[in-house]
């Protein structure tokens, strides 16, 4: 299989560069040589054929090739935003979410989260999932890679969403109306989803003010790290 790397940087056909210092130790992880063929992708749609130039103790140069058709992304821009789940099912979240398709992802603290960053713990948890997603994106083929943001307090948060995006919170409320009811437009999509424990009564009140509409993914209680894949799933099966 042809080894992808994200490079975030501009790629044209028949430039040269060097890669940053991950992607060269993954090359030469993988002991390419030079004339090796690899792909690389930008991480914001562009996605080129390119060979091993040259290497040397720790610099791998490449020439770029051609421009290839990436894989198609979904055709709603669709925003996680997550209570935090505890330990590590945070990295599991980003990572299949990812390979769902998600074109962003906003980590919350709510009220029940086990998990509670500020400061420079939370820039840092931040970067983590960046580079999570990114490693996503190589392995399932996108050339797309989603945006994690840093992590914000589920209140700030509600004060911020875009008001042209379709606005859904996940809940276990009786008139939570069943998924398959809803009718996605060609318009963004934000998904709102507790931690553990999910969200309280006063934060999904919340939410309904700012525009949520309460959806419903069945009877069964879903952990916080299930509920929002879920979700995400049916989301690109629909379409």
């Amino acid at each position: 299989m042809t080894l992808r790397l994200h490079v975030d940087l501009p790629l044209a056909a028949d430039a040269a560069l060097d890669l940053p210092e991950a992607a060269a130790r993954h090359v030469q992880v993988r002991r390419l040589q030079p004339g090796d063929a690899l792909r690389l992708f930008d991480g914001r749609g562009r996605e080129h054929e390119a060979r091993v130039a040259s290497m040397g103790r720790r610099e791998v140069r490449v020439t770029v090739g051609p421009a290839v058709a990436p894989v198609p992304e979904l055709p709603v821009a669709m925003t996680l935003a997550v209570g935090v789940p505890a330990n590590e099912r945070m990295d599991t979240l980003v990572e299949k979410a990812t390979e769902l398709g998600v074109a962003a992802i906003q980590p919350l603290e709510c009220e029940r989260s086990v998990l509670r960053l500020s400061g420079e713990r939370a820039a840092r948890r931040r970067e983590h999932w960046q580079a999570v997603a990114a490693a996503a994106s190589e392995q399932c083929g996108r050339a797309v890679v989603p945006t994690v943001a840093l992590p914000q307090r589920v209140d700030d948060w509600l004060t911020a969403v875009p008001a042209e995006a379709l606005r859904l919170v996940l809940s276990l409320a009786d008139d939570a109306a069943p998924w398959a009811r809803f009718a996605l437009g060609p318009g963004p999509v934000v998904a709102l989803s507790g931690p553990e424990g999910g969200l309280t009564p006063q934060e999904e009140r919340a939410a309904r003010a700012a525009g949520f509409l309460p959806v419903s993914l069945g009877p069964r209680v879903l952990r916080a790290d299930t509920a929002p894949l879920a979700l995400l799933a049916a989301v690109g099966l629909a379409r």
